[in-house]
């Protein structure tokens, strides 16, 4: 795609918007031997990004600047940099000026988001499954929070099946780790990517066994 050609995606954060795994097909990056599947894409390589980008067996990126952040969660194979190896689960923020050679051996697929940091936002985490904590809430869901920064907060959110799914209100985004969703746009199966104005309600309830990455009272502003 060229940058004449480029339109940008789902930035509108006013507008509600749902992607299932098969609605996109994936892109191949200039940069190197990885694929993204862009859910929210505000330039062509540059600004504030949202997606899936799988990294195919010993792929490389060039050591690069992070202007306003990049956030990972990874959800299959070994993601790594100079900082370590990065097993499923592991969730990483690295912050504004950071920068980094991020690698595969064995290939991996990431979420990723890039550019929407808010200001004074300046920690940096590599938190492994092994060093995350979970908490039992009263109405039964299992919470690991990851991380908090003013009215921003990002968890993982585990319930069972048939239960509902009780989000905090206001702007926010979700994506199915694990098992399945039922809302009011219907089954989202793994790896499905949800985005509202107002997270709470929708009849959100898990079908089975259900693992969320949610990320509510968003930062990023509207577009």
């Amino acid at each position: 795609m060229t940058t004449d050609s480029f339109v940008p995606l789902n930035m509108d954060r006013r507008i509600a918007v749902c992607v299932r795994p098969g609605d996109q097909t994936w892109q191949d990056a200039p940069q190197a031997p990885v694929r993204r599947w862009p859910l929210e894409r505000e330039a062509p390589e540059s600004g504030q990004v949202t997606s899936l980008v799988e990294y195919l067996p010993n792929a490389r990126f060039p050591e690069h600047q992070h202007p306003a952040g990049e956030e990972i969660h990874v959800l299959a194979g070994v993601f790594s940099d100079e900082s370590g190896d990065y097993p499923p689960g592991s969730y990483l923020r690295s912050p504004a000026g950071s920068r980094h050679s991020p690698f595969s051996r064995e290939g991996c697929v990431i979420f990723v988001k890039l550019n929407q940091f808010a200001a004074g936002d300046t920690r940096e985490v590599r938190l492994r499954p092994s060093h995350q904590t979970w908490e039992k809430r009263a109405d039964g869901a299992v919470i690991c929070v990851l991380h908090r920064f003013a009215e921003e907060e990002t968890v993982l959110y585990s319930c069972a099946a048939g239960q509902a799914v009780d989000l905090p209100a206001g702007p926010g985004e979700l994506l199915v780790l694990a098992g399945s969703l039922q809302s009011a746009d219907g089954d989202l199966p793994a790896l499905s990517w949800l985005r509202r104005p107002d997270l709470a309600g929708h009849g959100l309830a898990s079908r089975e066994g259900t693992v969320l990455l949610v990320k509510s009272n968003s930062t990023a502003g509207a577009g």
